[in-house]
Protein backbone atom coordinates (compact mmCIF):
# COMPACT_ATOMS: atom_id res chain seq x y z
CA UNK A 1 0.00 0.00 0.00
CA UNK A 2 1.45 3.31 -1.09
CA UNK A 3 1.50 6.00 1.57
CA UNK A 4 1.84 9.42 -0.03
CA UNK A 5 0.55 11.70 2.72
CA UNK A 6 2.31 14.86 1.56
CA UNK A 7 1.18 14.59 -2.06
CA UNK A 8 -2.45 13.78 -1.36
CA UNK A 9 -3.18 15.52 1.95
CA UNK A 10 -5.04 18.29 0.15
CA UNK A 11 -7.26 15.87 -1.81
CA UNK A 12 -10.69 15.03 -0.42
CA UNK A 13 -12.81 11.97 -1.28
CA UNK A 14 -16.52 11.72 -0.52
CA UNK A 15 -17.79 8.13 -0.39
CA UNK A 16 -21.54 7.55 -0.73
CA UNK A 17 -22.26 4.36 1.20
CA UNK A 18 -20.39 2.90 4.17
CA UNK A 19 -20.93 -0.79 3.50
CA UNK A 20 -18.15 -3.32 3.05
CA UNK A 21 -16.57 -1.84 -0.07
CA UNK A 22 -17.04 1.78 0.98
CA UNK A 23 -15.38 1.10 4.33
CA UNK A 24 -12.42 -0.70 2.72
CA UNK A 25 -12.04 2.05 0.11
CA UNK A 26 -11.91 4.65 2.88
CA UNK A 27 -8.97 2.77 4.45
CA UNK A 28 -7.16 2.44 1.11
CA UNK A 29 -7.54 6.11 0.29
CA UNK A 30 -6.77 7.36 3.79
CA UNK A 31 -3.52 5.43 3.76
CA UNK A 32 -2.67 7.21 0.52
CA UNK A 33 -3.06 10.48 2.42
CA UNK A 34 -6.52 11.53 1.22
CA UNK A 35 -9.04 13.09 3.54
CA UNK A 36 -12.11 10.85 3.40
CA UNK A 37 -15.71 11.41 4.44
CA UNK A 38 -18.09 8.44 4.32
CA UNK A 39 -21.84 9.04 4.29
CA UNK A 40 -24.16 6.16 5.18
CA UNK A 41 -27.97 6.32 5.36
CA UNK A 42 -28.21 3.56 7.97
CA UNK A 43 -27.43 4.06 11.65
CA UNK A 44 -24.02 3.22 13.05
CA UNK A 45 -23.43 -0.53 12.60
CA UNK A 46 -21.45 -0.62 15.83
CA UNK A 47 -24.56 0.22 17.83
CA UNK A 48 -27.08 -2.03 16.08
CA UNK A 49 -27.42 -5.09 13.86
CA UNK A 50 -28.33 -3.40 10.58
CA UNK A 51 -28.32 -6.73 8.72
CA UNK A 52 -30.56 -8.81 11.00
CA UNK A 53 -32.74 -11.20 9.02
CA UNK A 54 -31.54 -10.07 5.61
CA UNK A 55 -27.96 -11.28 5.46
CA UNK A 56 -26.37 -13.94 3.33
CA UNK A 57 -23.16 -14.93 5.10
CA UNK A 58 -20.20 -14.10 2.94
CA UNK A 59 -17.39 -16.25 1.58
CA UNK A 60 -14.10 -14.39 1.66
CA UNK A 61 -11.61 -15.81 -0.85
CA UNK A 62 -8.20 -14.96 -2.28
CA UNK A 63 -9.22 -11.87 -4.25
CA UNK A 64 -10.73 -10.36 -1.13
CA UNK A 65 -7.76 -11.32 1.03
CA UNK A 66 -5.46 -9.74 -1.56
CA UNK A 67 -7.20 -6.40 -1.12
CA UNK A 68 -7.38 -6.62 2.68
CA UNK A 69 -3.69 -7.48 3.00
CA UNK A 70 -2.70 -4.74 0.57
CA UNK A 71 -4.62 -2.34 2.80
CA UNK A 72 -2.63 -3.62 5.78
CA UNK A 73 -5.61 -5.12 7.63
CA UNK A 74 -5.55 -8.80 6.65
CA UNK A 75 -4.52 -10.00 10.11
CA UNK A 76 -7.31 -7.93 11.69
CA UNK A 77 -9.93 -9.74 9.60
CA UNK A 78 -8.52 -13.25 10.07
CA UNK A 79 -9.86 -13.23 13.63
CA UNK A 80 -13.48 -13.00 12.40
CA UNK A 81 -13.22 -15.57 9.57
CA UNK A 82 -13.78 -19.35 9.60
CA UNK A 83 -12.06 -21.46 6.91
CA UNK A 84 -14.28 -23.76 4.83
CA UNK A 85 -12.24 -26.35 2.95
CA UNK A 86 -15.07 -27.82 0.89
CA UNK A 87 -18.78 -28.37 0.31
CA UNK A 88 -20.72 -30.81 2.46
CA UNK A 89 -23.66 -32.10 0.46
CA UNK A 90 -26.84 -33.28 2.24
CA UNK A 91 -29.08 -35.54 0.15
CA UNK A 92 -32.77 -36.22 0.75
CA UNK A 93 -31.93 -39.17 3.00
CA UNK A 94 -29.50 -37.14 5.09
CA UNK A 95 -26.45 -38.85 3.59
CA UNK A 96 -23.37 -36.63 3.40
CA UNK A 97 -20.89 -36.20 0.54
CA UNK A 98 -17.83 -34.00 0.87
CA UNK A 99 -16.26 -32.11 -2.05
CA UNK A 100 -12.99 -30.27 -1.35
CA UNK A 101 -12.73 -26.83 -2.95
CA UNK A 102 -9.15 -27.11 -4.08
CA UNK A 103 -5.80 -28.44 -2.96
CA UNK A 104 -5.10 -29.36 0.64
CA UNK A 105 -5.60 -26.37 2.94
CA UNK A 106 -7.15 -24.20 0.21
CA UNK A 107 -10.25 -22.64 1.72
CA UNK A 108 -12.85 -19.95 1.42
CA UNK A 109 -13.71 -18.17 4.66
CA UNK A 110 -17.12 -17.65 6.23
CA UNK A 111 -17.62 -14.15 7.58
CA UNK A 112 -20.67 -12.43 9.00
CA UNK A 113 -21.65 -9.49 6.80
CA UNK A 114 -22.57 -7.38 9.81
CA UNK A 115 -19.53 -8.45 11.84
CA UNK A 116 -17.13 -7.74 9.00
CA UNK A 117 -18.72 -4.38 8.23
CA UNK A 118 -18.42 -3.34 11.88
CA UNK A 119 -14.76 -4.34 11.96
CA UNK A 120 -13.95 -2.44 8.77
CA UNK A 121 -15.72 0.68 10.07
CA UNK A 122 -13.78 0.42 13.34
CA UNK A 123 -10.48 0.14 11.46
CA UNK A 124 -11.36 3.00 9.11
CA UNK A 125 -12.66 5.24 11.89
CA UNK A 126 -9.41 4.79 13.81
CA UNK A 127 -7.56 6.64 11.04
CA UNK A 128 -7.26 10.38 11.65
CA UNK A 129 -8.24 11.39 8.11
CA UNK A 130 -11.48 9.32 7.88
CA UNK A 131 -14.84 10.55 9.15
CA UNK A 132 -18.09 8.58 9.08
CA UNK A 133 -21.48 10.29 8.91
CA UNK A 134 -24.36 7.91 9.68
CA UNK A 135 -28.10 8.51 9.17
CA UNK A 136 -27.22 10.57 6.08
CA UNK A 137 -29.17 9.79 2.92
CA UNK A 138 -28.03 11.07 -0.46
CA UNK A 139 -31.00 12.95 -1.88
CA UNK A 140 -29.62 14.55 -5.03
CA UNK A 141 -26.39 14.93 -7.00
CA UNK A 142 -25.53 17.79 -9.34
CA UNK A 143 -22.91 16.24 -11.65
CA UNK A 144 -21.99 19.44 -13.47
CA UNK A 145 -21.36 21.49 -10.32
CA UNK A 146 -19.97 18.62 -8.17
CA UNK A 147 -22.59 19.03 -5.46
CA UNK A 148 -24.41 16.53 -3.25
CA UNK A 149 -27.43 17.09 -0.99
CA UNK A 150 -27.68 15.00 2.20
CA UNK A 151 -30.74 14.47 4.39
CA UNK A 152 -30.45 13.41 8.02
CA UNK A 153 -32.84 10.45 8.29
CA UNK A 154 -33.50 11.16 11.98
CA UNK A 155 -33.97 14.94 11.98
CA UNK A 156 -34.98 15.57 8.37
CA UNK A 157 -32.40 18.34 8.08
CA UNK A 158 -30.62 18.74 4.73
CA UNK A 159 -27.17 20.01 3.86
CA UNK A 160 -25.36 20.72 0.61
CA UNK A 161 -21.77 19.70 -0.08
CA UNK A 162 -19.37 20.49 -2.92
CA UNK A 163 -17.10 17.52 -3.56
CA UNK A 164 -13.56 17.26 -4.86
CA UNK A 165 -13.69 13.54 -5.68
CA UNK A 166 -16.75 11.34 -5.12
CA UNK A 167 -17.41 7.63 -5.25
CA UNK A 168 -20.71 5.76 -5.31
CA UNK A 169 -20.40 2.69 -3.09
CA UNK A 170 -24.09 2.67 -2.24
CA UNK A 171 -25.07 -0.80 -3.39
CA UNK A 172 -27.30 -2.37 -6.00
CA UNK A 173 -29.81 0.49 -5.88
CA UNK A 174 -27.20 3.24 -5.95
CA UNK A 175 -28.40 6.84 -5.95
CA UNK A 176 -25.28 7.91 -7.82
CA UNK A 177 -25.78 5.29 -10.52
CA UNK A 178 -29.41 6.31 -10.81
CA UNK A 179 -28.20 9.86 -11.46
CA UNK A 180 -25.71 8.65 -14.05
CA UNK A 181 -28.48 6.75 -15.84
CA UNK A 182 -29.89 10.10 -16.90
CA UNK A 183 -26.65 11.07 -18.66
CA UNK A 184 -26.03 10.53 -22.37
CA UNK A 185 -25.02 7.05 -23.58
CA UNK A 186 -25.12 5.39 -20.18
CA UNK A 187 -25.84 1.66 -20.55
CA UNK A 188 -27.72 -0.05 -17.74
CA UNK A 189 -29.54 -3.32 -17.11
CA UNK A 190 -31.18 -4.76 -14.01
CA UNK A 191 -32.32 -8.37 -14.01
CA UNK A 192 -33.99 -10.23 -11.16
CA UNK A 193 -33.42 -13.93 -10.69
CA UNK A 194 -36.63 -15.94 -10.65
CA UNK A 195 -35.49 -17.16 -7.23
CA UNK A 196 -35.59 -15.21 -3.97
CA UNK A 197 -34.09 -16.07 -0.61
CA UNK A 198 -34.98 -16.29 3.08
CA UNK A 199 -32.55 -16.46 5.99
CA UNK A 200 -32.89 -19.29 8.52
CA UNK A 201 -30.71 -20.24 11.47
CA UNK A 202 -29.06 -23.24 13.12
CA UNK A 203 -28.18 -22.31 16.72
CA UNK A 204 -25.06 -23.45 18.50
CA UNK A 205 -25.17 -26.50 20.70
CA UNK A 206 -24.21 -26.64 24.35
CA UNK A 207 -21.14 -24.56 25.19
CA UNK A 208 -21.02 -23.11 21.68
CA UNK A 209 -20.62 -26.50 20.00
CA UNK A 210 -21.03 -26.68 16.21
CA UNK A 211 -23.81 -29.14 15.41
CA UNK A 212 -22.42 -29.85 11.90
CA UNK A 213 -18.94 -29.89 10.39
CA UNK A 214 -17.53 -26.46 11.18
CA UNK A 215 -15.06 -26.09 8.30
CA UNK A 216 -17.43 -26.68 5.39
CA UNK A 217 -20.12 -24.89 3.42
CA UNK A 218 -23.20 -27.07 3.76
CA UNK A 219 -25.56 -27.45 0.79
CA UNK A 220 -28.90 -29.22 0.49
CA UNK A 221 -29.27 -29.28 -3.35
CA UNK A 222 -32.80 -30.02 -4.52
CA UNK A 223 -32.53 -29.30 -8.26
CA UNK A 224 -34.91 -26.34 -8.55
CA UNK A 225 -33.95 -24.90 -5.16
CA UNK A 226 -31.43 -25.33 -2.35
CA UNK A 227 -30.57 -24.56 1.25
CA UNK A 228 -27.05 -23.54 2.28
CA UNK A 229 -25.44 -23.03 5.69
CA UNK A 230 -22.25 -21.19 6.66
CA UNK A 231 -20.61 -21.31 10.11
CA UNK A 232 -20.44 -18.41 12.55
CA UNK A 233 -17.88 -17.76 15.29
CA UNK A 234 -20.42 -18.44 18.06
CA UNK A 235 -21.03 -22.04 16.89
CA UNK A 236 -24.22 -21.27 14.96
CA UNK A 237 -24.83 -21.46 11.22
CA UNK A 238 -26.51 -18.85 9.04
CA UNK A 239 -28.77 -20.69 6.60
CA UNK A 240 -30.22 -19.35 3.37
CA UNK A 241 -33.03 -20.93 1.40
CA UNK A 242 -32.99 -20.10 -2.33
CA UNK A 243 -36.38 -20.86 -3.84
CA UNK A 244 -38.47 -19.69 -6.79
CA UNK A 245 -40.38 -16.53 -5.94
CA UNK A 246 -43.51 -17.73 -7.71
CA UNK A 247 -44.53 -21.17 -8.92
CA UNK A 248 -44.64 -21.82 -12.66
CA UNK A 249 -44.34 -24.73 -15.07
CA UNK A 250 -40.64 -25.10 -14.21
CA UNK A 251 -40.79 -24.49 -10.46
CA UNK A 252 -43.64 -26.17 -8.60
CA UNK A 253 -42.20 -25.29 -5.21
CA UNK A 254 -42.08 -21.55 -4.52
CA UNK A 255 -42.31 -18.97 -1.76
CA UNK A 256 -45.76 -17.86 -2.89
CA UNK A 257 -47.06 -21.37 -2.17
CA UNK A 258 -45.80 -21.34 1.42
CA UNK A 259 -48.44 -19.14 3.02
CA UNK A 260 -49.26 -20.98 6.25
CA UNK A 261 -47.21 -22.68 8.95
CA UNK A 262 -48.54 -26.04 7.78
CA UNK A 263 -47.34 -25.25 4.24
CA UNK A 264 -43.88 -24.42 5.55
CA UNK A 265 -43.73 -27.42 7.86
CA UNK A 266 -44.71 -29.83 5.06
CA UNK A 267 -42.15 -28.28 2.69
CA UNK A 268 -39.27 -28.46 5.19
CA UNK A 269 -40.16 -31.98 6.33
CA UNK A 270 -40.25 -33.17 2.71
CA UNK A 271 -36.98 -31.68 1.52
CA UNK A 272 -34.80 -30.90 4.54
CA UNK A 273 -35.74 -33.47 7.15
CA UNK A 274 -32.18 -33.89 8.44
CA UNK A 275 -31.98 -30.15 9.15
CA UNK A 276 -35.10 -30.01 11.33
CA UNK A 277 -33.43 -31.34 14.53
CA UNK A 278 -30.73 -28.68 14.05
CA UNK A 279 -33.16 -25.74 13.85
CA UNK A 280 -36.04 -26.43 16.22
CA UNK A 281 -37.32 -22.84 15.99
CA UNK A 282 -37.33 -22.68 12.18
CA UNK A 283 -41.03 -21.79 11.99
CA UNK A 284 -40.67 -18.68 14.15
CA UNK A 285 -37.49 -17.66 12.29
CA UNK A 286 -39.34 -18.18 8.98
CA UNK A 287 -42.08 -15.83 10.13
CA UNK A 288 -39.63 -13.19 11.35
CA UNK A 289 -37.39 -12.95 8.30
CA UNK A 290 -38.49 -11.47 4.97
CA UNK A 291 -38.26 -12.96 1.50
CA UNK A 292 -35.60 -10.96 -0.35
CA UNK A 293 -34.84 -10.68 -4.06
CA UNK A 294 -31.67 -11.38 -6.03
CA UNK A 295 -30.62 -8.90 -8.69
CA UNK A 296 -27.86 -8.61 -11.29
CA UNK A 297 -26.86 -5.07 -12.27
CA UNK A 298 -24.64 -4.19 -15.23
CA UNK A 299 -23.75 -0.69 -16.33
CA UNK A 300 -21.20 1.36 -18.23
CA UNK A 301 -19.41 3.69 -17.89
CA UNK A 302 -18.46 3.48 -14.21
CA UNK A 303 -16.84 6.93 -14.27
CA UNK A 304 -18.02 10.46 -14.95
CA UNK A 305 -15.71 13.32 -15.79
CA UNK A 306 -12.49 13.64 -13.83
CA UNK A 307 -13.77 13.24 -10.30
CA UNK A 308 -16.57 10.69 -9.93
CA UNK A 309 -16.81 6.88 -10.12
CA UNK A 310 -18.78 3.80 -9.07
CA UNK A 311 -17.42 0.82 -7.18
CA UNK A 312 -18.66 -2.51 -5.80
CA UNK A 313 -22.35 -3.40 -6.08
CA UNK A 314 -23.19 0.11 -7.28
CA UNK A 315 -21.31 -0.81 -10.46
CA UNK A 316 -21.82 -4.58 -10.68
CA UNK A 317 -24.31 -6.19 -8.29
CA UNK A 318 -24.34 -9.96 -8.79
CA UNK A 319 -26.13 -12.99 -7.40
CA UNK A 320 -24.21 -14.71 -4.56
CA UNK A 321 -23.62 -18.13 -6.09
CA UNK A 322 -19.89 -17.87 -6.67
CA UNK A 323 -19.29 -16.15 -3.36
CA UNK A 324 -17.60 -13.34 -5.27
CA UNK A 325 -19.79 -10.25 -4.80
CA UNK A 326 -17.79 -8.86 -1.89
CA UNK A 327 -14.53 -10.22 -3.29
CA UNK A 328 -15.12 -8.49 -6.63
CA UNK A 329 -15.83 -5.21 -4.83
CA UNK A 330 -12.71 -5.56 -2.72
CA UNK A 331 -10.76 -6.31 -5.90
CA UNK A 332 -12.08 -3.02 -7.34
CA UNK A 333 -10.34 -1.28 -4.43
CA UNK A 334 -7.15 -3.29 -4.97
CA UNK A 335 -6.98 -2.53 -8.70
CA UNK A 336 -7.86 1.14 -8.19
CA UNK A 337 -4.99 1.43 -5.73
CA UNK A 338 -2.61 -0.16 -8.25
CA UNK A 339 -3.72 2.29 -10.92
CA UNK A 340 -3.23 5.22 -8.54
CA UNK A 341 0.34 4.00 -8.04
CA UNK A 342 0.93 3.70 -11.78
CA UNK A 343 -0.57 7.12 -12.54
CA UNK A 344 0.83 8.88 -9.47
CA UNK A 345 -2.68 9.88 -8.39
CA UNK A 346 -3.41 11.73 -11.63
CA UNK A 347 -7.18 11.17 -11.74
CA UNK A 348 -7.45 12.24 -15.37
CA UNK A 349 -5.45 9.11 -16.16
CA UNK A 350 -6.70 6.95 -13.29
CA UNK A 351 -10.43 6.91 -14.06
CA UNK A 352 -10.22 5.86 -17.75
CA UNK A 353 -7.86 3.01 -16.79
CA UNK A 354 -10.10 1.91 -13.91
CA UNK A 355 -13.05 1.86 -16.29
CA UNK A 356 -11.10 -0.07 -18.93
CA UNK A 357 -9.87 -2.73 -16.51
CA UNK A 358 -12.91 -3.33 -14.32
CA UNK A 359 -16.13 -3.14 -16.37
CA UNK A 360 -15.37 -6.33 -18.32
CA UNK A 361 -14.49 -8.08 -15.06
CA UNK A 362 -17.79 -7.05 -13.48
CA UNK A 363 -19.68 -8.47 -16.45
CA UNK A 364 -17.63 -11.68 -16.39
CA UNK A 365 -18.23 -12.46 -12.72
CA UNK A 366 -21.94 -11.76 -13.21
CA UNK A 367 -22.03 -14.46 -15.89
CA UNK A 368 -20.01 -16.86 -13.75
CA UNK A 369 -22.26 -16.36 -10.71
CA UNK A 370 -25.43 -17.06 -12.67
CA UNK A 371 -23.94 -20.23 -14.13
CA UNK A 372 -22.71 -21.44 -10.74
CA UNK A 373 -26.25 -21.23 -9.34
CA UNK A 374 -27.29 -23.97 -11.75
CA UNK A 375 -24.27 -26.03 -10.72
CA UNK A 376 -24.89 -25.68 -6.98
CA UNK A 377 -28.64 -26.23 -7.25
CA UNK A 378 -28.88 -28.97 -9.86
CA UNK A 379 -25.58 -30.69 -10.47
CA UNK A 380 -23.46 -31.04 -7.34
CA UNK A 381 -25.23 -34.21 -6.24
CA UNK A 382 -25.36 -35.90 -9.65
CA UNK A 383 -23.02 -38.89 -10.10
CA UNK A 384 -21.81 -37.83 -13.57
CA UNK A 385 -21.06 -34.32 -12.35
CA UNK A 386 -19.06 -35.72 -9.43
CA UNK A 387 -17.20 -38.00 -11.84
CA UNK A 388 -16.40 -35.07 -14.10
CA UNK A 389 -14.97 -33.12 -11.17
CA UNK A 390 -12.91 -36.15 -10.22
CA UNK A 391 -11.50 -36.38 -13.76
CA UNK A 392 -10.69 -32.67 -13.82
CA UNK A 393 -8.96 -32.98 -10.45
CA UNK A 394 -6.86 -35.84 -11.85
CA UNK A 395 -5.92 -33.78 -14.93
CA UNK A 396 -4.90 -30.87 -12.69
CA UNK A 397 -2.84 -33.23 -10.53
CA UNK A 398 -0.96 -34.55 -13.58
CA UNK A 399 -0.70 -31.22 -15.43
CA UNK A 400 -0.94 -28.47 -12.78
CA UNK A 401 0.37 -25.76 -15.12
CA UNK A 402 -1.88 -26.67 -18.05
CA UNK A 403 -5.27 -27.35 -16.48
CA UNK A 404 -6.66 -25.33 -13.60
CA UNK A 405 -10.33 -25.98 -12.74
CA UNK A 406 -12.64 -23.01 -13.26
CA UNK A 407 -13.55 -22.81 -9.58
CA UNK A 408 -9.87 -22.59 -8.66
CA UNK A 409 -9.27 -19.89 -11.28
CA UNK A 410 -12.07 -17.77 -9.86
CA UNK A 411 -11.57 -18.45 -6.17
CA UNK A 412 -7.89 -19.16 -5.58
CA UNK A 413 -6.11 -17.42 -8.47
CA UNK A 414 -6.48 -13.63 -8.18
CA UNK A 415 -3.78 -13.16 -10.82
CA UNK A 416 -6.26 -14.54 -13.40
CA UNK A 417 -8.90 -11.93 -14.31
CA UNK A 418 -12.53 -13.05 -14.10
CA UNK A 419 -12.89 -12.49 -17.86
CA UNK A 420 -9.98 -14.80 -18.60
CA UNK A 421 -11.29 -17.45 -16.20
CA UNK A 422 -14.65 -17.27 -17.97
CA UNK A 423 -13.00 -17.65 -21.39
CA UNK A 424 -10.83 -20.62 -20.36
CA UNK A 425 -13.70 -22.21 -18.44
CA UNK A 426 -15.91 -22.28 -21.52
CA UNK A 427 -13.18 -24.02 -23.53
CA UNK A 428 -12.61 -26.53 -20.72
CA UNK A 429 -16.33 -27.20 -20.72
CA UNK A 430 -16.23 -27.95 -24.46
CA UNK A 431 -13.39 -30.42 -23.97
CA UNK A 432 -14.90 -32.13 -20.92
CA UNK A 433 -18.33 -32.46 -22.56
CA UNK A 434 -16.73 -34.63 -25.23
CA UNK A 435 -14.75 -36.60 -22.64
CA UNK A 436 -17.91 -37.40 -20.67
CA UNK A 437 -19.62 -38.75 -23.80
CA UNK A 438 -17.10 -41.57 -24.14
CA UNK A 439 -18.62 -45.06 -23.73
CA UNK A 440 -18.46 -46.61 -20.25
CA UNK A 441 -16.72 -43.50 -18.90
CA UNK A 442 -17.89 -44.21 -15.34
CA UNK A 443 -15.85 -47.42 -15.20
CA UNK A 444 -12.96 -46.67 -17.52
CA UNK A 445 -12.10 -43.05 -16.72
CA UNK A 446 -8.79 -44.12 -15.18
CA UNK A 447 -7.73 -45.28 -18.66
CA UNK A 448 -8.27 -41.89 -20.31
CA UNK A 449 -5.42 -40.29 -22.20
CA UNK A 450 -5.13 -37.28 -19.92
CA UNK A 451 -2.32 -35.79 -21.99
CA UNK A 452 -4.56 -35.77 -25.05
CA UNK A 453 -7.28 -33.97 -23.08
CA UNK A 454 -4.79 -31.25 -22.12
CA UNK A 455 -3.59 -31.01 -25.72
CA UNK A 456 -7.18 -30.55 -26.92
CA UNK A 457 -7.58 -27.65 -24.52
CA UNK A 458 -4.29 -26.06 -25.61
CA UNK A 459 -5.38 -26.22 -29.25
CA UNK A 460 -8.65 -24.46 -28.38
CA UNK A 461 -6.80 -21.82 -26.40
CA UNK A 462 -4.54 -21.08 -29.37
CA UNK A 463 -7.51 -20.70 -31.71
CA UNK A 464 -9.65 -18.69 -29.28
CA UNK A 465 -7.18 -16.06 -28.19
Amino acid sequence: MTNSDNRNSSRHLTIIGGGLVGALLSIVMAKRGYRVDVYEKRSDYRASDAYAGRSINLALSDRGWNALRAAGIGSEIESVAIPMYGRMMHDLNGELTYQPYGKSQQAIYSVSRGGLNRRLVELADSLPNVNFHFDQECEKIDLENSQIWWRNTKTGETQQQTYDLACGSDGAFSVLRSTLQKTNRFDYSQTYLEHSYKELHIPAGANGKFLMEKNALHIWPRHQFMLIALPNLDGSFTCTLFLAHEADSHSQEAFNRLQTESDVRAFVEKYFADAIPLMPDYLSVWNQNPVASLVTVRCSPWVYGKNLFLIGDAAHAIVPFYGQGMNAGFEDCFVLNQILDECQDNWEKVLPLYQQKRVKEGNAIADLALANFIEMRDKVAEPMFLLRKKIEARIHELFPNDWLPLYSMVTFSPQIPYSEALRIGKLQDDVMSKVMQQPNIAHEWHELNFGAIVKALQQKLQINV
